[in-house]
């Protein structure tokens, strides 16, 4: 009984199970039968084996200790304190509150919550000065202001160049407080996630080249998550390798916080419902991958105001994927999975010659101003809407399976599509566009 099992078989070789898969396939070709090139420019192929990894080092990720977040856009200071209030009550173990302004009474918002207990994260969707240093004095308080992201989302500085650069400095330098670098805007608009990765990783850039090495915390990144989900958990592992190797170039802190997010390209306005089953599988791949902190999108969040409903199911998907599912009891689960560890490498690969290319360019900045990063995520996000369009991007209920008799026109508490505002900008703003707008919007007329 103390023999070892299996002891009596011969380990079989990555070659050997290509020979048997190549008997099996009676002549077919290998290469086109059983290979598919992703938008990425990956061969994933039908297995993977632990030959392929002989002297080669395998991912780090951090310890499984990610958080429930809850996110509240503050319009009324009184009942976003509630709602946190009642959030926290209820399961939530941080808080994302997102400012528009700064008549926003900060000791009422966080009124009766101890921040150093349950972390806050604040997104400013302004810029001001004596209101930064009101938050930066609050421990546990994180302040999310990225001023590149806002230029590249806007197509403006919040104020100025030099008025935003001004208050970055101070955010950073303030005890406790972080850079933040947020890429879900590129995953939202159609971006591959070499094009993610390679952005991220620039636009962070930039923040280092101008603080010189006067960065002393972590950063922080905040991803969007998509539906691939092996590709998404190697995206977040990719990301983690790319921060270390330009933390090392500039001596600051490797690590990073990544906050996760389910994106919003893939959602649908009709058999709304299956969102649910989106957000929890890609929820699934942000822990996988390794995420600190996930916040869950209520699955009718682009149609409706924010509502208890709502709000409460995506906190309960979470809920249960950490105290049902065990999805906080083992240390990464993903290790050892070769598929994923040659995703990881391979990311990182291609994001980083994507990277070191931008560079050789004039950086994420001024690339950004001329419109190439624009223009290529652009074309990105052409080839998936087409392919959206031919049927070979599935979103059931919507371009596959469609429920004739859904009618959604009475329910729309937001409009749920593109709006094209005629305003001046520095620049083109990248925009954010889901998959199904222009069928939904078809749908509509018809209703």
């Amino acid at each position: 009984m103390s023999k070892k099992l299996f002891t009596d078989f011969d380990s079989v070789s990555a070659k050997a199970w290509k020979q048997k898969i190549q008997v099996d396939l009676k002549g077919a070709d290998y290469n086109e039968t059983l290979i598919w090139n992703s938008p990425e420019g990956i061969n994933v192929k039908p297995f993977y084996h632990k030959d392929d990894f002989e002297g080669k080092q395998y991912t780090e990720v951090p310890s499984n200790t990610w958080s429930i977040c809850q996110s509240i856009f503050v319009f009324d200071v009184e009942k976003s304190n509630s709602k946190a209030v009642n959030a926290i009550k209820r399961g939530a173990e941080s808080i994302i509150f997102i400012i528009p302004n700064n008549e926003v009474s900060i000791s009422t918002l966080i009124k009766n919550i101890d921040a150093t207990s349950t972390p806050l994260y604040v997104e400013l969707q302004f810029l001001d000065a004596d209101y930064t240093k009101q938050l930066s004095a609050i421990s546990g308080v994180t302040i999310l202001t990225d001023i590149i992201g806002n230029l590249a989302r806007s197509g403006n500085w919040f104020n100025t160049l030099q008025s935003d650069h001004e208050q970055l400095d101070c955010i950073v330098s303030a005890k406790n407080k972080t850079l933040s670098v947020d890429l879900s805007l590129y995953q939202n608009a159609g971006a591959t996630i070499v094009q993610q990765l390679a952005y991220a990783l620039a636009h962070a850039n930039e923040y280092l080249n101008h603080l010189n090495q006067n960065l002393t915390s972590e950063i922080t990144f905040k991803v969007s998550v998509g539906t691939n989900y092996f590709f998404e958990i190697a995206k977040l592992r990719a990301l983690r390798i790319l921060w270390k190797t330009l933390a090392a170039e500039y001596g600051v802190t490797d690590t990073c916080h990544i906050i996760a997010m389910p994106t919003k390209r893939n959602k649908t306005l009709y058999d709304y419902n299956t969102n649910m089953l989106r957000t929890t599988t890609e929820c699934m791949s942000a822990i996988l991958g390794g995420a600190n902190t996930i916040c869950n999108l209520a699955y009718d969040a682009i149609y409706h105001k924010d509502n208890e409903f709502g709000e409460r199911i995506s906190r309960n998907q979470l809920l249960v994927l950490k105290h049902e599912s065990y999805f906080n009891a083992v240390e990464n689960a993903s290790d050892g999975a070769y598929y994923i560890e040659s995703l990881t490498q391979q990311l990182s690969e291609k994001a980083l010659v994507l990277f070191k290319d931008i560079e050789n360019n004039g950086g994420f900045a001024k690339q950004l101003k001329e419109g190439l990063i624009q223009k290529k995520i652009k074309e990105s996000a052409t080839k998936e809407q087409e392919a959206f369009n031919s049927g070979s991007i599935t979103l059931l209920g919507t371009n596959k399976h469609p429920n004739v008799n859904d009618r959604m026109k009475d329910d729309l508490e937001l409009y749920p599509f593109l709006k094209m505002n005629s305003r001046k900008t520095l620049l083109q703003p990248i925009l954010e566009q889901r998959l199904a707008e222009t069928l939904e919007q078809n749908r509509l007329k018809t209703e």
